[in-house]
């Protein structure tokens, strides 16, 4: 006998921390999603005179009042009447998503991801006892799931669908039309729509567009503040719905997984929303030149192909070099200097692909990319 439960036996390490703990010191990173960026100075100090004003004990499990509100608030373009009984403060987007699958998914039941993948969605799902069902999100198609596939997923045991746009790892984002039909797929078929959009204030040239605020009740959003504010370690997120009754029962499971989330640095959070509001749209400026630059050298290699991504922080070219697997080639540019992800650490379908994350700064990006340059014509020879 194990001693240990299928539960934690069945789920593996991801690959992207494979590739991670390989890399030497000197390596030039592109391999994890982390931006390079502090989190803005009055939310550092509010956090600092929040634990010196006391605000370290416990808080409401949903947490609190008013920084709910104005998250909910935040909200009001998108769903306008929404307060603070429509969210739910959780410790980071991960959080957020173990705690809907638990909410949702009983032993038997399935659930629609996409693939490439977020490697926590697929385990997440096993541990609440179903089973992950992979639509396919693929590169002639920008990444945007075409709605023939999903039907061909779909079975009388599929309670939910997740969304992830714009997307980790392909940076690929959806328009209105797209939105619609994925919207009406789930619809008709009275699933419950789990809207991954941690990305939301990091998109470029055209606005984020959400599944929140589509007039289907059965829709929850999963959101974060470790990228847009750059508080990866602060370990902060959200689930946010204009569905009530749905939250009580969200509300009710976020006390079973964390009691709840940590006082002093909500006060920090509401600080920075309050009085540094604009400063997601300062990074994600910034990550623009990145991506730019990204994609014009990319595409410039030989046996590359790079989509420009209008969302998030990662660029997700297919890479032929002949004979050699994706894992392969990123091992190689490994020995060379250079940590990327394999695609296939995002799902079979990542096979072909390599993904960067363009999360250091221009000099090393610079840099990197003239080594992979180098080696791919290496290996091309």
């Amino acid at each position: 006998m194990s001693d240990f439960s299928d539960r934690v036996t069945g789920i593996q390490p991801t690959g992207v921390r494979k590739m991670f703990d390989l890399a030497g010191d000197d390596t030039i990173s592109f391999g994890l999603g982390e931006p390079d960026f502090q989190p803005p100075p009055v939310a550092i100090e509010a956090f600092h005179q929040a634990m010196l004003d006391g605000k370290n004990k416990y808080t409401t499990t949903a947490g609190m009042p008013t920084f709910r509100q104005t998250i909910a608030q935040s909200w009001e373009a998108y769903q306008p009447g929404m307060d603070e009984h429509n969210v739910c403060i959780t410790m980071s987007g991960t959080n957020a998503l173990l705690n809907l699958f638990l909410s949702l998914v009983n032993p038997g039941d399935n659930v629609l991801l996409p693939e490439p993948y977020f490697p926590l969605y697929g385990p997440d799902v096993s541990i609440a006892g179903g089973e992950a069902k992979y639509y396919s999100c693929l590169f002639e198609n920008e990444f945007i799931p075409q709605v023939e596939d999903l039907e061909a997923l779909v079975d009388e045991h599929t309670v939910a669908i997740l969304y992830n746009f714009p997307s980790n790892p392909t940076g690929g984002t959806l328009n209105d039309q797209q939105r619609d039909a994925l919207l009406d797929f789930a619809a008709q078929r009275n699933l419950w729509i789990i809207s991954d959009e941690v990305y939301d204030r990091i998109v470029f040239e055209d606005k984020h567009v959400s599944f929140m605020g589509t007039g289907y009740e059965k829709v929850f959003i999963v959101n974060s503040f470790s990228k847009t504010f750059a508080m990866t370690g602060w370990r902060m997120g959200y689930i946010i719905s204009d569905n009530r009754e749905a939250m009580q029962q969200i509300i009710k499971m976020q006390y079973y997984i964390t009691a709840c989330s940590n006082d002093a640095m909500q006060y920090a959070i509401l600080t920075a929303m309050e009085k540094a509001s604009d400063y997601p749209d300062i990074i994600a400026a910034e990550f623009q030149i990145r991506r730019d630059y990204i994609v014009s050298r990319l595409n410039a290699m030989p046996g590359v192909e790079c989509h420009s991504p209008k969302g998030a922080i990662y660029v997700f070219p297919k890479v032929n070099v002949p004979g050699m697997n994706s894992e392969e080639v990123a091992m190689e540019l490994l020995k060379d200097g250079v940590l990327c992800s394999p695609g296939t650490a995002f799902g079979p379908s990542g096979e072909g692909h390599l993904r960067f994350a363009f999360t250091i700064g221009m000099d090393q990006i610079q840099s990197g990319m003239d080594k992979v340059e180098r080696t791919l014509l290496r290996l091309q020879c």
